[in-house]
């Protein structure tokens, strides 16, 4: 199997979205560059995570660069949708992110998760160069989206299947 290597740079899109019932929702992100796309699988976690460390590395980035203006992510939903047809490339295990000053890009770079006992070195990677903008819009999208799930339970802070909830913090009794 070779190894997968994509650099979308720069981007003019960068979408997320999730397709499914609430509990049993798939995860995508999806980057378009010159009408093509790249789309991968992620976590409802990872989107969260990328969300909050999005805020900590924009935070990061204006205490090394006093002078560099906040990110000004205006969004709509609509420009979140995923484009079909969708055929992921490889579901992802890692997120990092790297800036470019020359360029005023941020990278978000996507690694493969891999089956056990599979180097690292096997992973592919897909890095998706994009405006402080559009990664901060993307950072508040994931957020909503994250939001729309399952209710969490408040008692033990688990999510409610609509169906019913075995509570443990209720020593598994359902509430009727």
């Amino acid at each position: 199997m070779s190894r997968i290597e994509i650099d979308l740079n720069p981007i003019d899109a960068l979408r997320a979205d999730a397709i499914g019932k609430p509990g049993k929702r798939v995860f995508y992100l999806q980057g378009e560059k010159d009408g093509k796309f790249v789309t991968l699988l992620v976590e409802k976690i990872q989107l969260q995570t990328l969300a909050l460390g999005t805020q900590k590395f924009f935070a990061e980035l204006s205490k090394e660069n006093p002078e560099l203006p906040a990110a000004n992510a205006t969004w709509n939903e609509k420009d979140f949708r995923l484009t079909p047809p969708l055929d992921p490339i490889f579901r992802i295990g890692e997120i990092d992110l790297a800036y470019d000053p020359e360029l005023d890009l941020v990278c978000l770079v996507c690694r493969e998760i891999l089956l056990e006992g599979n180097p690292p070195e096997d992973a592919g990677v897909v890095r998706f160069w994009c405006t402080r903008d559009q990664l901060q819009a993307l950072a508040l999208w994931s957020l909503e989206l994250a939001g729309r799930g399952l209710k969490t339970c408040p008692t033990c802070g688990q999510p409610m299947d609509p169906d019913g909830h075995l509570c443990p913090k209720k020593n598994g009794h359902k509430k009727k």
